[in-house]
């Protein structure tokens, strides 16, 4: 076998088929990790644009759920019930559909942790068996030079390559796209604050394309 070449490709192609199926499914997990984060990248960058546009009385976008739920609370008249109590249950109603939607819109950040925590294990796996599988072939040949034991050997190091490049990228992801769901999440609760008092101070007019197409 030729192990004159670096690329992953060839260490994928060398290797036994332990170490091809470990490869595998970590080349899987790291594409599924750079999609997860690029869904969260793309989720953030809508939700900041609609918070802000919906703060400045623009269109409430992705928002519009959270919306709709202030909406449907403020058109049901509770008897007894005060100015400031209304503004709390249309806040109430406003955050509990906010956190659905957060939580919807963040679904793959589980995913990304999972990845990060057992893609260096899997890769340990793979390191171990190609390091067993160069002990056998000592074994088997009764011979301990380089050239036995650099199959097991480049084997073992490709695999712990391929969990790292699974396991970096999901962890960065995991770290700053909850981070920025977590800014995002202020930016809604200021506009469930403002859009809750706007509504109770009977200024209904305010102009938003959402409202005008109800």
């Amino acid at each position: 076998m030729d192990y004159n070449t670096l690329s992953p490709l060839a260490m994928f192609l060398n290797a036994g088929p332990v170490g091809k199926a470990v490869m595998a499914l970590l080349l899987l997990a790291s594409i599924w990790t750079w999609v997860l984060i690029v869904e969260g990248v793309v989720a953030v960058t809508r939700i900041t644009k609609s918070a802000r546009s919906a703060r400045q009385g623009g269109d409430v976008g992705v928002l519009a759920p959270v919306a709709e739920a202030g909406r449907e609370a403020f058109a049901l008249d509770l008897p007894d019930e005060t100015i400031g109590d209304k503004r709390a249950r249309i806040a109430d109603h406003m955050s509990r559909a906010a956190r659905e939607f957060l939580t919807k819109a963040e679904g793959g950040l589980p995913n990304l942790a999972v990845i990060s925590s057992v893609a260096p294990f899997v890769g340990l796996f793979g390191t171990v068996w190609g390091i067993m599988t160069s002990f056998a072939s000592i074994a088997q040949s009764q011979d301990t030079s380089l050239a036995v034991v650099a199959p097991g050997i480049a084997e073992a190091l490709a695999a712990t390559a391929y969990g790292l490049a699974a396991a970096i990228p999901a962890s960065v992801g995991y770290n700053r796209i909850g981070a920025a769901f977590a800014r995002v999440g202020q930016q809604v609760a200021h506009y469930i604050e403002d859009e809750s008092l706007l509504m109770c101070s009977g200024h209904q007019s305010r102009p938003r394309r959402d409202r005008e197409a109800a």
